[in-house]
């Protein structure tokens, strides 16, 4: 079935993004309206419900993780 993998991973709200992360909500929405758009790949639901994939959060991480050993 095409999308289905999309909805085995788990969601987070923005505020439970936020808390992950530890920012303020806030952050998140100023990131998501902001030009450039910035901060993890979202999904708009409607104008007041965004939900965030778990792996994409994920792999948001991962690509700013700097490890200094290799930045040396």
């Amino acid at each position: 079935m095409a999308g289905a993998g999309m909805l085995e991973g788990g969601w987070y709200s923005t505020e439970e993004v936020a808390e992950l992360l530890g920012v303020d909500p806030s952050t998140l929405r100023r990131w998501r309206t902001g030009r450039p758009v910035q901060g993890p790949p979202f999904v708009p639901l409607s104008a007041r419900t965004t939900v965030y994939s778990a792996a994409d959060v994920e792999a948001w991480l991962a690509g700013r993780r700097v490890d200094p050993l290799v930045a040396a």
